[in-house]
């Protein structure tokens, strides 16, 4: 009777996860399906399972847009410059932090987590970033989010289960902190760091909050405004024009896929570590 009551737990268990998957994965599927479907087919909207009326027509006008290569370029350099540097910040903070003989230890991993719970808000963070020059510039995407005190602690608990003998016997070769952290520790912390920066660079890609907030050129605008503003309907006709063929619908669907396709790329390759990151470093808190 528990053998029946196991399969068909089992039967039920699978059949509600193969749901979950498809209602996961049909967003996306059916951009892609609007991206290469006509213009007329595209408007009429419903359900997509497959393109309609096949063409290309939309990627052909947005590949031909000044504004989304601007655009690409800009999440780029602020997805690869802003984790580079998150992902060395949040290193070089946390692996202090386990060193039982640091002075003020407690209060400093206090004052990392008491900002897990506050925070100034967004208008005493605007003014700081105006204050300091940073309106209007990319770099305003990076530097006020470069540490996340969630990251710290991850990290934190990664680094307690490398053995002590390596920092200890390092020392005893005559190696100074730097060259341990540099030599020893980040070595061995691929997996970690691998999962660091793709929770940064996913952060980073779909910045769109603070890019509304700082940026005012369009030259400096990332997908994620772009995106908006060809919803928006302020840049469509410079990008697709009366007689290209291809619908508003269309357009937005080939931006969205354009905007997510480097992170679908890249994520396979991180997976691993990203998995192995992850439950090493909830071992400890």
């Amino acid at each position: 009777m528990s053998s029946k009551g196991g399969n068909l737990f089992s039967i039920l268990n699978t059949i509600f996860l193969i749901a979950l998957t498809l209602a996961t994965l049909y967003p996306m599927w059916r951009e892609a399906a609007v991206s290469f479907s006509g213009m007329e087919e595209a408007m009429k909207g419903g359900l997509f399972l497959w393109p309609r009326d096949f063409t290309t027509d939309a990627y052909v006008n947005i590949l031909h847009s000044r504004y989304l290569w601007l655009a690409y370029g800009n999440s780029l350099f602020i997805t690869v410059v802003g984790t580079f540097i998150g992902v060395f910040l949040t290193a070089a903070t946390a692996f202090p932090l386990i060193k039982q003989d640091l002075p003020g230890k407690k209060w400093f991993v206090l004052l990392i987590l008491f900002t897990m719970l506050f925070s100034g808000g967004i208008i005493p963070t605007y003014l700081l970033v105006k204050s300091v020059g940073l309106i209007n510039s990319l770099w305003s995407l990076i530097l006020p989010t470069a540490i996340s005190a969630y990251n710290v602690i991850v990290m934190m608990s990664f680094f307690r289960t490398l053995p002590r003998e390596l920092d200890e016997s390092a020392t005893m070769d005559g190696a100074h902190a730097i060259r341990i952290f540099g030599s020893v520790i980040l070595p061995l912390s691929k997996p970690v760091l691998a999962t660091i920066a793709l929770w940064e660079a996913v952060g980073y890609w779909n910045n769109y909050l603070q890019a509304l907030f700082y940026l005012n050129d369009k030259s400096k605008y990332v997908l994620p405004v772009l995106l908006r503003d060809i919803i928006n309907g302020q840049t469509i006709a410079q990008m697709t024009g009366e007689s290209t063929g291809s619908s508003t619908e269309s357009v937005i669907a080939a931006t969205t896929i354009m905007a997510v396709f480097p992170i679908l790329i890249v994520y396979p390759f991180l997976q691993k570590y990203f998995v192995q990151g992850t439950l090493i470093g909830s071992v400890k808190a």
